[in-house]
């Protein structure tokens, strides 16, 4: 029995996302087109592929057995259409603003010089890796492991943070880690600076954030203008410490970290574009190595 590559390819769409949405998205295509053709399949093979579910779709067992056989065929294949076609050069990349800033997107410049179109998403890590799941990013940097289907993630580098504050207000600090002490941090509940508090004082902040500033730049900057402490990663206040402009109130050994993940769609290094951006995110953040 015969079938088309456009029928395989929404096939192992949908069973890579688990989705007819998110495949829809991936491919291009309208919700009812990856309907037709799953129906199609299904109908050429005499069998269902997918259970629909409240949310999405999961695969029976004949799914699973024809995406084990066809998968690599059909992502070489598409490799070899991808290398032919002057189309699929714009990647669209996702992660922190911060980070993406000022350590990821200087990487890439060869490969824009090179003709590779780049577009830019920032966010938070669990709406990335949902539209990377959907189809609407093509790799995201996360700062969590991703667990969403369809998508897979490496560990590409580790964040090391540090508290800090500017001299003057440091002076006045004899315990920095005080309830009264002025916080200020990227969002209410105090992500980087709960995790900080649980590694190296081994509880839970209970204050309150003076200041609030969704971007670690503009956090950078309140702390630097005296108006409270703050956790920050050590790339973004490497320079303000060798200045003297900000203090580390501690130095921790071994530091706290967070371990930060490339992530792709399965099947989307089939295209050389997307292959070739995430080849070099991985050497040169591998490189690297803390930030």
């Amino acid at each position: 029995m015969r079938f088309s590559l456009d029928l395989l390819r929404t096939f192992l769409a949908v069973h890579r996302t688990g989705s007819i949405t998110a495949a829809a998205h991936t491919l291009g295509l309208s919700q009812p087109a990856v309907t037709a053709q799953i129906k199609a399949l299904e109908a050429a093979l005499d069998r269902p592929l997918f259970d629909r579910l409240p949310r999405g779709v999961a695969p029976t067992a004949a799914a699973d057995e024809l995406a084990r056989r066809i998968a690599g065929a059909v992502d070489a294949l598409e490799a070899v259409a991808a290398e032919e076609l002057p189309t699929g050069s714009t990647v669209h990349l996702g992660g922190p603003a911060e980070f993406l800033s000022t350590q990821v997107i200087p990487m890439l410049a060869p490969l824009v010089r090179e003709g590779l179109r780049l577009r830019v998403t920032f966010g938070l890590s669990d709406d990335l890796l949902a539209a990377l799941a959907e189809g609407r990013l093509d790799l995201v940097i996360s700062t969590i492991r991703p667990r969403v289907r369809g998508v897979t993630a490496e560990p590409v580098f580790d964040e090391e943070f540090v508290l800090v504050a500017s001299p003057e207000l440091a002076a006045g600090l004899p315990d920095p880690t005080r309830q009264d002490v002025p916080v200020i941090a990227y969002a209410e509940d105090l992500p980087i600076i709960r995790r900080y508090w649980r590694t190296v004082l081994g509880r839970r902040p209970t204050m309150t954030a003076q200041v609030v500033i969704p971007d670690l730049r503009g956090v950078l900057a309140a702390v630097r203008a005296g108006m409270g402490v703050s956790v920050l990663p050590a790339y973004l206040c490497r320079e303000d410490l060798a200045a003297g402009r900000l203090v580390a109130l501690r130095e921790p050994e071994p530091p706290p970290i967070n371990t930060g993940y490339l992530a792709v769609r399965s099947g989307g290094l089939a295209r050389p574009a997307v292959a070739a951006v995430h080849r070099r995110l991985l050497d040169r953040l591998r490189a690297a190595g803390t930030y």
